[in-house]
């Protein structure tokens, strides 16, 4: 049984979570390496002590450990802040089970993260920007958001939803775009803003996945001085975007809490920080995104169907880049433009062969990673000026999957591409004039020329229409 202490010993000291067992008494049984590293405690100091005597700023009700000894229940991804025998202050998120013997003996195993650099860094960028705000004003820091000029395509699904952004920016409707993975869901929800009414007010965005919940809150509502332990007055997102719009990325990894209070933020237009205990109003317009269908992450669970309802007022759908291949070309360009700038290079173009790859690559990552891969192969290029495989190989993603038969296809459609003003412009000015010759003989009767050509009277008038010809029936 020794032996079998000793294994647990060594495996609870090298896992990269913190773990804390206490009996029914409060007192610690276990206590592994990387809580004792976490709360900067020595574990000689903790094992075999009473909770409070070890932390002395919890309580019975401010404790999970002990609160979960209570009431046998668990608690769940709970955010807490307290301080160290030492006065230190340690900020966790935990998740804290009851152990229940035979006997009806109830001890408590608590799982802990260190999240105090991560909130400390957030932190300090909320405060970085607040001072951005005030010391340069929303002018110059909105001067440096894209615009709808910064959407570089001539495919016609984008030029739709472009069109589609365009209006909704003038309104202040909620609008939810939607789309994969480096698709420009927030260089859209940038232009979107830069194209409204305000503008001049702050742009602000959060991504829902990048935090948890507990402290996901504090940032989104704001805290109050005594919301719980070591809570400040601090404003959050809502209030400092006040007049403005706030992007909420992937909206669908928010949790079912927090989409319930986002849900009464946009039915009353007030924001109510933890801890406190009025309600604040505010302006903002809310622009969420999204990178799967949303009536499947409402099927699972991921998305309230009535936040849904209040978000998607205007929905934007983006096309990925495999969609939109007359446009991986033009954006090639762009981005070697943009980087001969920015890395000082002389790049003139692509070789043929990597157009040929680039028109028949799957693009998984989208125009995001058509950027990474041109910025890539331009550090290495040196003084070359023609984009090669070699200076793309390192970076595309399944490159050896590229089939002779993709190849095949990639030239047909390089060849369609540099023949795409000559030859269909030259077939339509032939079957223009052919039609044209057929009604003169038959004095504009389309149903007599229809004959005479072989084809349906409707085709006929669908050509008059296309060519805009004009013969009487």
């Amino acid at each position: 049984m020794h032996k079998i202490d000793n294994y647990l010993e060594i495996i609870l000291d090298n896992i990269d979570e913190g773990i804390h067992i206490v009996d029914e008494s409060g007192r610690t049984v276990i206590y592994n390496q990387k809580m004792a590293e976490l709360e900067n405690m020595e574990k000689r100091a903790v094992l075999g002590k009473k909770l409070l005597d070890i932390f002395p700023s919890l309580t019975e009700n401010s404790s999970t450990l002990l609160q979960t000894l209570k009431s046998g229940r668990a608690m769940r991804n709970i955010h807490q802040e307290y301080l160290n025998k030492y006065g230190q202050k340690i900020t966790t998120i935990s998740t804290t089970i009851p152990i229940k013997f035979a006997n009806g003996t109830i001890w408590a195993l608590e799982i802990a993260r260190d999240i105090t650099e991560i909130k400390n860094l957030y932190y300090k960028i909320i405060r970085l920007q607040e001072k951005l705000y005030s010391n340069q004003g929303e002018d110059s820091l909105n001067s440096r958001l894209f615009t709808f000029a910064d959407i570089k395509g001539e495919d016609e699904k984008l030029k739709q939803v472009l069109e589609y952004a365009r209006q909704a920016a003038a309104t202040d409707s909620s609008i939810l775009i939607v789309g994969e993975t480096g698709t420009g869901k927030e260089l859209f929800a940038q232009s979107i803003h830069s194209g409204s009414r305000r503008r001049n007010r702050p742009f602000i965005a959060q991504n829902c996945a990048a935090l948890p919940e507990n402290l996901l809150e504090g940032i989104l509502f704001g805290t109050r001085r005594g919301g719980f332990t070591g809570a400040i007055n601090r404003k959050g997102l809502f209030e400092q975007a006040d007049g403005g719009t706030l992007l909420l990325d992937e909206i669908n990894a928010l949790s079912p809490g927090l989409q319930a209070k986002l849900l009464r933020v946009l039915q009353e237009g007030t924001v109510r920080p933890v801890g406190g205990k009025e309600d604040i109003k505010v302006d903002v317009r809310i622009i969420t995104t999204i990178n799967t269908p949303p009536v499947e992450a409402i099927k699972k669970g991921n998305l309230r169907e009535d936040l849904f309802y209040r978000l998607a007022v205007v929905q934007l759908y983006l096309p990925l880049l495999a969609e939109r291949r007359g446009d991986i070309l033009l954006l090639s360009n762009h981005f070697i433009k943009k980087f001969n700038q920015k890395l000082n290079c002389k790049v003139e173009k692509l070789s043929d062969r990597v157009k040929e790859i680039f028109l028949s690559y799957s693009w998984p990552g989208n125009v995001r990673q058509l950027e990474h891969i041109i910025e890539g192969a331009m550090n290495i290029i040196g003084e070359e000026k023609v984009i090669r495989e070699e200076h793309i190989r390192p970076f595309l993603i399944d490159l050896e999957g590229f089939s002779a038969e993709k190849e095949k296809a990639a030239e047909e459609e390089l060849k369609e591409l540099n023949d795409a003003i000559s030859l269909p412009a030259r077939l339509e000015e032939i079957e223009k004039k052919i039609i044209i010759d057929t009604l003169q003989e038959t004095e504009g009767n389309i149903t007599r020329a229809a004959r005479k050509l072989g084809i349906k009277r409707q085709s006929l008038q669908y050509r008059l229409d296309k060519y805009n010809l004009s013969f009487r029936s």
